[in-house]
């Protein structure tokens, strides 16, 4: 699938980038080649092909195993403030 001046141009004003014309060239034959390539995987016939949910044989990340937290209260105390039986932080904005 190869991609016209025009369409690089209104991808580009998305993104709000200013491109030069040699630019807007290479951007459209770069992106053109990965559309194609993307095509290509498209037409691959994946039905024998079983999902994976990793690479390895073995997960490397430890069982999830749910475990007891510990009490509002404490984590209330470990706070650097509270207000209210709720935790305090410094406002983002400024009013």
């Amino acid at each position: 699938m190869s991609l016209t001046q025009q369409e690089v141009l209104h991808i580009a004003k998305l993104a709000r980038l200013s491109l030069t014309p040699e630019e807007v060239e290479r951007y459209r034959a770069q992106l053109s080649a990965i559309l194609e390539h993307v095509a290509q995987l498209q037409r691959l016939d994946t039905s024998a092909v079983a999902p994976l949910t990793s690479m390895g044989a073995e997960s490397r990340l430890r069982p999830d195993e749910p475990r007891p937290g510990l009490p509002p209260a404490t984590l209330l105390n470990l706070s650097a403030q509270q207000q209210d039986k709720q935790f305090r932080i410094p406002p983002v904005f400024e009013p």
